[in-house]
């Protein structure tokens, strides 16, 4: 298998199957939570060790190694989000008459503590990588962060589509700092800027002669174009929540499919069909 093939494969099971998986597991019972975020801290732990060794292999086999343990990293930050452990020092709606600068703070301090988080678990594998010929983990922590910061932005300004059923209920409040709007002016530049840069990272990797060059660019090009395609999914009519309707529980998953269905119907009546 080519690099560029492997790189894509890898890049594309491993945005698919961890967003399924954490999804799995904060849906499940909430006494099962603390038990699950001790099994992942223990695997954090051992990845973060990791870290500074697979940054000195620069092979092929050492880029794919980094970039799961990025997958890692970012999994353990969105579980201890979801799951309520890692959050921020407001938990409750937004009053319905604030609007402007004060509407954004208070957005900020849903998720304040989290956000720091990512922040030092980013800075951390900086300088664990420092000077390493393989930084393919610092780049995709990187990728990762500045795209889902793009993601809420986005929220916040105004989408079309929200994937509300993906909140347990202890965070059913977020919803009320989101705006349902066709489009906003964020996110043109937010598209531009993910595709330009997944692009040129793309094609560094096809023009790389050193494998953790030809395979790490690659992966973290693909991340960047799989970020931008849930950017997409955020404003065209599309069910992309069906890609993980596998890992919802059941009571939510027929929640959703009735509401695509009745979508459908509202866009054929609407084309006249």
């Amino acid at each position: 298998m080519s690099d560029w093939l492997l790189a894509i494969t890898v890049a594309l099971l491993g945005w698919w199957f961890s967003t399924g998986v954490i999804l799995y597991l904060n849906h499940l019972p909430r006494r099962t939570h603390r038990w699950s975020m001790l099994a992942a801290t223990v695997v954090l732990v051992c990845c973060f060790l990791e870290v500074p060794a697979t940054s000195e292999d620069s092979s092929r086999g050492g880029a794919v190694v980094a970039f799961m343990q990025a997958i890692v990293i970012w999994g353990w930050l969105e579980m201890s989000y979801l799951m309520g452990f890692i959050t921020g020092p407001r938990s409750a709606p937004c009053p319905p008459d604030v609007t402007g600068r004060e509407r954004f703070w208070l957005a900020v301090q849903t998720s304040l503590w989290h956000e720091l988080s990512v922040v030092a678990a980013t800075a951390l594998v900086i300088a664990l990588t420092w000077n390493a010929p393989n930084q393919i983990a610092a780049w995709s922590c990187i990728a990762l962060w500045l795209m889902r910061w793009s993601a809420k932005l986005n929220l916040f300004l105004g989408v079309l589509n929200y994937n509300e059923e993906w909140l347990p209920d202890h965070l059913r409040y977020l919803t009320t700092y989101t705006r349902r709007r066709a489009m906003n002016m964020l996110f043109p530049v937010s598209v531009v800027v993910g595709t330009s840069a997944a692009t040129a990272l793309v094609l560094s990797g096809l023009n790389g002669t050193e494998e953790v060059v030809r395979t790490g660019h690659v992966l973290v090009g693909a991340l960047l174009a799989l970020a931008v395609l849930e950017h997409w999914f955020l404003v065209l009519p599309l069910h992309d929540s069906a890609l993980w309707q596998w890992a919802l529980p059941p009571a939510d998953r027929k929640k959703k499919v009735e509401q695509n269905c009745e979508e459908s119907g509202r866009r054929a009546t609407a084309a006249g069909l």
